[in-house]
């Protein structure tokens, strides 16, 4: 393909305008042909200045808009299902931000739907598979020069909530990231969780139970456990520390800048996932991009998605009645085996 790849953006919210931002400035062969978004204001003002970019209020609308050979899902989780199979319909390749789909029914639909296709079209936004320093970790642990891992700690650090979270976010929709990075990382599944908590911080607000502790078990006996803390109030920390049985290596401290200034130094830390996690966005998209322009689809794929959903939907439960919950994965299609 020698033109710009054409592709549709649904949802101009704050991760759908910086996906147009990307596209248009950083990635290099796309374009940004159509944007989606039921408020179309904020979508007219996400493509102020980009030529050739038509708005529309609904997503089949600019599935069908001239110009576009590819599809960046950036809405609501709830609307993902019904804009991957309008894409799929269309025979055109997705990357579709997390979660693939909230729910794990859901979820599982678009794998199917995937599946008697026959071909993958689908990359989820699990960006830190981009992430260089992740990148680095699963290099390491996939050499075996630590031998086998035992165990992942891992930190996951908000500012503080948006308005509307709920503690169940903090599983379904923070933790998350954690859920992808553990599978990718190990080369295995989660199969049981528990969810521990701490009396709330006095930052978080009323009725939200945060922090929480959240331990998973996986298939081959290693064990990965997250603290996720949305309303730390200082700043956006991630960090992963693998444990193996020769050594360890822990990932996330060096995003940081030291600044020197009236006789002292002081480290700043990054205030939004944006920030943290600016570089491993824009590899991403690159990568997507360049595959997608050769007919290609790598990356995590729909069954990553639905496990992720699927996982985090036991911690929901487990977080709910306190105990120990079970992860149920259904088989796997032979396209993801």
């Amino acid at each position: 393909m020698s033109e710009l790849l054409g592709v549709a953006v649904l949802g101009a919210g704050h991760m759908g305008a910086d996906h147009i931002r990307r596209l248009d400035r950083v990635v290099s062969g796309a374009r940004v042909a159509a944007v989606a978004d039921p408020e179309t204001g904020r979508a007219e003002d996400a493509v102020a200045g980009i030529d050739g970019v038509s708005v529309h209020a609904e997503a089949s609308a600019a599935l069908d808009a001239p110009g576009v050979q590819a599809v960046l899902i950036a809405s609501p989780g709830p609307a993902h299902e019904e804009a991957l199979l309008a894409a799929f319909a269309r025979g055109l390749p997705v990357l579709c931000e997390k979660p693939l789909v909230p729910d794990s029914a859901g979820a599982l639909r678009v794998v199917e739907a995937e599946a008697r296709l026959g071909r993958r079209l689908t990359q989820v936004g699990f960006m830190r598979r981009y992430d260089a320093a992740y990148q680095r970790l699963k290099s390491l642990l996939d050499g075996g020069r630590l031998g086998r891992p035992l165990m992942l700690h891992c930190t996951h650090r908000n500012v503080s909530s948006p308005p509307g979270f709920t503690s169940a976010m903090l599983v379904n929709s923070s933790v998350s990231h954690e859920i992808d990075a553990a599978r990718w990382l190990l080369g295995q599944e989660l199969t049981a969780v528990t969810v521990l908590r701490p009396r709330p911080s006095s930052h978080a607000p009323q009725g939200l139970l945060d922090p929480q502790f959240v331990v998973f078990e996986t298939d081959r006996g290693a064990l990965v456990d997250v603290e996720i803390f949305v309303n730390s109030d200082f700043g956006y920390q991630v960090c992963c520390e693998a444990v193996c049985e020769a050594g360890s290596a822990r990932i996330g401290d060096e995003h940081t800048m030291v600044v020197t200034a009236a006789g002292g130094a002081y480290e700043e830390v990054a205030q939004d996932y944006l920030v943290r996690f600016a570089d491993a966005y824009d590899r991403e998209v690159q990568v997507w991009v360049d595959a997608t322009r050769e007919g290609r689809v790598t990356g995590p794929g729909a069954w990553d998605g639905y496990a992720s959903s699927a996982v985090a939907e036991a911690g929901v439960r487990a977080q709910e009645n306190g105990g120990r919950v079970t992860v149920e994965l259904a088989p796997r299609p032979d396209l993801y085996a």
